[in-house]
């Protein structure tokens, strides 16, 4: 089954990254801020033609355009702009240094960010990872990280997993018993097999070898998972097992969660609905409303009225930017908490 990943952010037509840069700066400079404006701008391309503009920015007044933008916006607003701002790796990257700095480390970003990845993908991240903290990402995962789910990580951040469309029906077979035998037919559970299986198989793989586990076994590989494992390995191997199924079902998970309840995880949302953006953002929405029988948009309509933040209106800008242009008239608009929910509004009716 091949997977249709629908982005809703592509490249903008009739781009001009010299008048982007020219109204970037415009919109910073003087008293206050013309945030509609980096809103519009930023969220109205792709992260290529941010990276020509950041380019241009600095070619034209010899400035930094993250620096500019750091000084002038703050909280979650500052961060979602920089998202788009950063090129896609750099940013995964800082987020998983984030997420291993300071006091405990936080597990499930780190599964989010990497279980997900093929190898290829993951030889670019662990790359840039060393190029920009002076160390390899295996062993700062290795210092923060500890028993089976620190190897599950280490392997597939050395790029062990074979790669993208690789299969072997028989050796799927072969792979579905030794998981078998590793866990329902043993007392206890060698996790060692289950780490190498889960991380060097590619995806397509690892289809097979769930689908012979369950005419093996009579149950699925989740509930073979559950019964065997906890903590943070179990959440590590579901995570690879609902992204080997369907990806857009995994990360609309993990935006369901990051507002479910009271507050919101900002980080989470920022980093979903950012990265994803040009890959398969759109399917995303529509497994979310497969799933949870309403709108990602409508929940993220909620978020705003309920916590009124500019950055709630920039995944929502991010979200539907394929299919819908913000109104020219809103240009000039100053943006406050009322306004920034009328501008929502706005772009969501239009």
């Amino acid at each position: 089954m091949d997977y249709e990943a629908e982005p809703t952010i592509v490249d903008a037509p009739a781009f001009n990254a010299a008048e982007s840069a020219q109204a970037l700066r415009s919109a910073m400079r003087g008293l206050g801020t013309d945030e509609d404006t980096i809103i519009n701008i930023l969220t109205g391309c792709s992260n290529r033609q941010r990276q020509e503009i950041e380019a241009a920015f600095e070619r034209e007044f010899s400035r930094s355009l993250i620096d500019d933008l750091k000084s002038e916006l703050g909280g979650n607003f500052e961060d979602v702009i920089l998202a788009l701002v950063r090129p896609p790796y750099e940013f995964l990257c800082r987020q998983l240094n984030k997420a291993m700095e300071g006091m405990g480390t936080d597990d499930s970003a780190l599964v989010e960010i990497l279980c997900p990845l093929t190898s290829d993908e993951m030889k670019v991240l662990v790359a840039q990872y060393e190029d920009l903290f002076g160390r390899p990402l295996a062993e700062h995962l290795c210092s923060e990280t500890s028993g089976h789910f620190r190897r599950l990580l280490t392997l597939i951040v050395t790029g062990v997993r074979d790669p993208a469309g690789t299969v072997d029906p028989a050796l799927a077979a072969e792979q579905a018993a030794s998981l078998y035998d590793a866990g329902a037919e043993k007392l206890g559970t060698d996790e060692e097999v289950f780490n190498r299986i889960f991380s060097h198989c590619s995806f397509a793989q690892l289809r097979l070898v769930f689908d012979e586990y369950k005419a093996l076994s009579g149950k699925t590989i989740e509930q073979a998972l559950k019964s065997e494992m906890d903590g943070d390995l179990l959440d590590g191997f579901l995570a690879i097992v609902e992204c080997v199924q369907s990806p857009a079902a995994f990360f609309a998970g993990r935006l369901h969660k990051a507002m479910d309840g009271a507050g919101t995880d900002d980080p989470t949302l920022i980093r979903i609905i950012v990265c994803r953006s040009e890959i398969d953002l759109q399917t995303i929405k529509n497994e979310y409303e497969r799933i949870y029988d309403r709108t990602l948009l409508n929940d993220i309509k909620v978020s705003i009225l309920l916590f009124p933040e500019p950055f709630f209106v920039v995944c929502g800008f991010i979200i539907c930017a394929k299919i819908v242009q913000i109104p020219n008239h809103l240009s000039n608009l100053r943006l406050q908490c009322k306004s920034w929910r009328l501008l929502f509004s706005l772009r969501l009716t239009t």
